[in-house]
């Protein structure tokens, strides 16, 4: 590691964080975080048991009451000031970022922005929380209707946007007045940490959010869902893991923001504008090296532009430059692991087996870190696995569609819903169609959705609930109504 980098590593915590305290895990168990760039470890971090979780919960559970009772305003100058210390550290937090978690470091610092943003917005939101008050239809009482927080929640974040799932999560809480136990996902441990201290720094008093990484997540989190004392779980990841965790969250009813899977289309007709087209595959493809749950997963192209497409697509995917993402003019850095990466070329064998051809990639790249060439599949059959499987990598698969029927129904065509892309200029298509998709959002010729003012979520295996936005917050309020008679 440079100079900078052992820096920026060695001025995170490595213990986990309870109750407003830098600690030991119980166990005295750590574990190793890797660049996945070189593989190399990078430091070694607090590995939470059952007991820490429970320790976490203790401190949630006793700071909730008088959390709930802070001034709307004192939450927000909270959050305020954490935007304001992300933004001034935003440097050393992205090389951090790509030394865990291997995107380019021009990403990382965007995600920083990005996250910020988060905080920003639910600074401004937490003094708006509102009710109401009515008078019955009879006239005889009244209606008073308050919002109050769901109390202590459960956090748990995925690896590929580490320190902005964080924000989206712990923003809305913190704006709620909501106490919080973060589980982030074991290969991005650091961000996470990171963010510890700086709401710390912010003013965040103890007991409020405490951060626990570990390789054991049901030893942290079935503990604390089986327990009554926490009251609302909000999870990103996979929707197999989310599954499980709806299922243990129902013995103690509660209440559950699920961001899960995607397959997302991306549909061009042959009325698009070309240029813009492909410049929004790239966003929709290669943000985050193709390891978002937003990716473009499948990439329709009506037939008229269907070759000139994927022409110009297969251009742009392979001047690419590859690499360490701290290297200078690196655009596309190494999957999380090797699994990872074995899961792609398995994808991308089964389509050519099935006969798609590769136009640019179609295998690992060089040297010892978890590298996927970026790749574009032309021909690629509807029946093959890259279309019913997230591909969470550098692989664009394109497939052709005749009608406008043909492509909803194709796009439409899986169990998951949580974001369409859609490339046309005809005014009344663009609004038929986005009708039509089957997702919580649609990129109308943008190929970037997610904005912190903007309500994030999918529907069918996707997911339960919005993120961000003005819902954002309501996933962590409750409505009470009080009657009020004798008026």
């Amino acid at each position: 590691m440079s100079d900078q980098e052992a820096r920026v590593v060695a001025q995170v915590d490595k213990r986990l964080f309870v109750g407003g305290e830098w600690r030991d895990a119980d166990s005295g168990a750590t574990f190793e975080v890797e660049d996945p760039s070189t593989r190399e470890v990078l430091c070694a971090v607090a590995d939470a048991g059952k007991e820490d979780a429970l320790a976490a919960l203790d401190a949630a559970h006793r700071a909730q009451p008088s959390w709930a009772r802070t001034a709307p305003r004192e939450r927000s100058e909270i959050l305020y000031r954490a935007y304001g210390l992300l933004m001034e550290r935003q440097e050393d937090l992205a090389v951090l970022m790509t030394l865990e978690m291997g995107k380019p470091l021009a990403e990382a610092k965007g995600e920083i922005a990005y996250a910020a943003e988060f905080f920003r917005w639910f600074a401004e939101e937490a003094v708006r929380i509102e009710g109401g008050f009515s008078t019955s239809p009879d006239g005889k009482s009244r209606f008073l209707v308050m919002r109050q927080p769901v109390g202590p929640c459960m956090l748990i974040t995925p690896w590929n946007f580490p320190m902005a799932m964080g924000t989206r999560k712990i923003g809305p809480a913190i704006a709620a007045g909501c106490t919080m136990v973060l589980k982030p996902a074991h290969q991005t441990p650091l961000s996470a940490l990171a963010l510890a201290g700086v709401l710390t720094e912010a003013g965040l008093p103890e007991g409020v959010l405490s951060v626990l990484p570990t390789t054991d997540p049901g030893a942290v989190t079935e503990p604390l869902l089986g327990d009554g004392r926490i009251r609302k779980l909000s999870f990103t990841g996979s929707t197999a893991v989310g599954r499980k965790l709806l299922e243990q969250s129902a013995g103690q009813v509660l209440r559950t923001s699920m961001e899960l899977g995607g397959n997302a289309p991306f549909l061009v007709f042959d009325d698009a504008d070309l240029d813009a087209a492909v410049d929004g595959a790239m966003l929709a493809k290669m943000r985050n090296i193709g390891e978002a749950c937003t990716a473009a997963n499948r990439i329709y192209a009506q037939s008229g532009i269907a070759e000139e497409f994927s022409e110009r697509l297969s251009a742009r995917m392979g001047a690419l430059r590859m690499g360490r993402g701290l290297d200078e003019g690196v655009e596309v850095g190494p999957l999380i692991d090797d699994k990872a990466r074995d899961k792609v070329q398995r994808l991308v064998d089964d389509a050519v087996g099935r006969g798609a051809s590769v136009l640019v990639g179609g295998g690992p790249g060089d040297g010892p870190g978890h590298f996927y060439r970026p790749t574009v599949l032309a021909n690629v059959p509807f029946a093959s696995e890259l279309s019913t499987t997230e591909i969470f990598g550098p692989v664009a698969p394109v497939l052709t569609f005749e009608t406008e029927e043909e492509a909803v129904r194709a796009a439409n065509d899986t169990e998951f819903g949580l974001v369409s892309y859609l490339y046309t200029r005809d005014l009344n298509r663009a609004l038929r169609v986005s009708e039509a998709l089957e997702t919580g959002m649609v990129g109308l010729n943008q190929g970037v959705v997610s904005n912190p003012a903007a309500p994030f979520g999918g529907v069918k295996h996707s997911g339960l609930g919005r993120e961000g936005g003005r819902v954002g917050i309501d996933e962590f309020l409750d409505t009470k109504y009080v009657g009020i008679g004798g008026i």
